[in-house]
């Protein structure tokens, strides 16, 4: 993890116009490559201005997620996308077609840059420079829903609390409090229906002009394309949706009957599904985020003390935003800064059990960027998503032999545990869900809200579970996608945590095996980043790139015999 020294952009350079960055991509464009050894520096000097612009790029939006209220904030950050990415835009295709095209391409040193290689042809056949202007609107889009999930908040106990903080009353073992909490809360989101429904039916626009500009029929398939999905197609994505709903949705039937019957209620509604089934208290794992990230720094310490480092190195550098606040933008994220090589995560932590998971997971991602860290070009550190969603869910897995760090007792570990296992099974048909919610959305772009709905329950009805009573409820049930960040801000990444969690259960399978030998796997796939294939990262770690239905009836399989050895 050391900072990488600039020797191309100078040290103090800033951004505050494009004329201010516009001379180093006149002389990567204009620069004369006359062998392979010419080729190599011009690659090198392109990944640093790489490195510089996300950098730059990257602490604008961290910077304007922390706070969605400071407007200063946001107009850095759009004049960025504005003003600065669109120019860059064409610039960078300008040097991809100049790389594809250099005659001493061929003598680069075999299988080093293939991948490389791959995904630059991927962004030239993509390209089209009336997109640029349309991808800037969309980030400034996009931002909307941070802005407008940020605001929502409740009034409680005599108390604003923001939803994450409002959640914990749904661990609440007083099921009227529950019922309370959970209106209230699905109250204050229905009030931003009818304006996340505009803002979806904008992005769906501007999305499917895209699609179309680019040559295809529908945004799913172009952004299939430009997700650089090369190791597995739409239809293998499709059939894992069947596998998920014939292997795992029958075991989400049977853990609720289980709940319900254990709860000894006649129906279980939506607001029963976090609530201790034995009647004890929710878990309190730490009281602020503070206290989580020093006891994170001794989890992964025992993990190996390497990873723990890494996150000292974080809280040193103040590179960690945690605790939930008003007007702090939804959702949790771990950024890698290319420059820095110091990842920074934001979280919205409020002293439950899901925000330790979410630290464990977050936590994750930063040992991948710091193992990643030392690879020679940005295009090689530039994760595709199956393969960092690996890192982040393993870390969530193997953890859990080390929380009793967060518990005084081991029950409490032991009902930690059973949470986790859990939602390994329960996350893989929501992920269908969205999934397939989006795939229905964009192959019909021209759809009504009130199709949209349709779309919704339709989906939700296919693979949702059977046994929790929406009665009295309907109106929460149909918007219960507008709280998903993936779908109005990075759409289609999200079937890539369902590929990610099947192999993050076989890495703790190995794990359970034999640990030493499973981290050592685990740690020379995180370091290889995206420098090669998707399915030979998977091998290094150990693991197969399989999603198939007979693969997850036996992953799924392990889960249950892990849960019943907890009791």
């Amino acid at each position: 993890m050391v900072q990488i020294q600039r020797s191309f952009i100078s040290p103090n350079q800033e951004i505050n116009a494009w004329k201010d960055i516009k001379f180093y991509f006149e002389n990567l464009k204009n620069r004369p490559l006359e062998s392979v050894i010419e080729l190599e520096k011009w690659w090198q000097d392109r990944s640093e201005t790489d490195a510089f612009l996300e950098e730059n790029s990257a602490w604008r939006y961290i910077k304007m997620t922390c706070d969605t209220t400071d407007k200063a904030l946001a107009e850095s950050y759009n004049f960025f996308v504005t003003e600065i990415e669109p120019k860059a835009s064409e610039y960078s295709d300008i040097l991809d077609q100049k790389l594809l095209q250099c005659p001493y391409l061929s003598e680069l040193e075999e299988d080093k840059y293939d991948v490389a290689l791959r995904n630059i042809k991927r962004a030239t056949e993509l390209f089209r420079a009336q997109n640029i202007p349309i991808f800037a609107e969309l980030q400034q889009l996009q931002q909307q829903f941070g802005a407008v999930s940020g605001a929502m908040t409740i009034d409680y106990e005599g108390k604003t609390l923001t939803l994450q903080q409002a959640a914990n009353f749904l661990k609440n073992t007083d099921r009227t409090v529950r019922k309370e909490v959970y209106e209230l809360i699905a109250a204050r989101r229905l009030q931003d229906e009818t304006k996340l429904n505009n803002l979806m039916s904008q992005l769906i626009e501007k999305r499917h002009q895209v699609a179309e500009n680019s040559g295809f029929t529908n945004f799913r398939d172009y952004q299939f394309a430009a997700l650089k999905r090369f190791d597995y197609s739409i239809e293998d994505n499709l059939k894992f949706h069947e596998a998920i709903k014939e292997k795992v949705k029958p075991l989400i039937d049977k853990m609720l009957q289980k709940r319900k019957s254990d709860l000894g209620y006649n129906t279980l509604k939506p607001y029963d599904l976090q609530v201790d089934t034995t009647g004890k208290p929710p878990l309190k794992p730490f009281e602020t985020g503070a206290e989580m990230l020093e006891k994170s720094i001794t989890v992964f310490k025992k993990i190996r003390p390497q990873y723990g480092e890494y996150l000292s190195i974080m809280k040193r550098e103040n590179y960690l935003d945690l605790d939930s606040r008003i007007g702090k933008a939804p959702g949790g994220y771990n950024y890698p800064l290319y420059e820095s090589n110091i990842p920074f995560i934001f979280m919205n932590a409020a002293g439950n059990l899901r925000d330790l998971e979410t630290m464990m997971h977050e936590g994750g991602h930063a040992v991948h960027s710091s193992l990643s860290s030392d690879l020679e070009l940005v295009d090689f550190k530039s994760l595709p998503s199956e393969v960092a969603e690996l890192a982040s869910m393993s870390m969530e897995l193997i953890s859990m032999d080390f929380r009793n760090e967060f518990f005084e007792n081991s029950d409490d570990t032991v009902r930690a545990m059973r949470s986790q296992l859990e939602g390994a099974i329960e996350v893989l048909p929501w992920v269908a869900i969205v999934d397939k919610f989006q795939h229905l959305l964009y192959e019909n772009p021209n759809h009504s809200t009130a199709e949209r709905e349709k779309i919704w329950l339709s989906v939700l009805s296919e693979f949702n579970d059977t046994v929790t009573d929406w009665t009295g409820y309907e109106n929460i049930r149909k918007t219960l996608w507008q709280k998903q960040l993936h779908i109005f801000e990075v759409p289609f990444y999200y079937i890539e945590y369902a590929i990610a969690q099947l192999g993050a259960v076989a890495v703790w399978r190995n794990y359970k095996m034999n640990p030493e030998k499973a981290l050592n796997n685990y740690e020379a796939a995180l370091k290889l980043g995206y420098s090669k294939p998707i399915p030979e990262i998977y091998k290094t770690a150990g693991i197969r790139f399989d999603f198939s239905k007979e693969y997850i009836g036996e992953l799924m399989d392990f889960v249950q015999s892990e849960l019943e050895k907890l009791g």
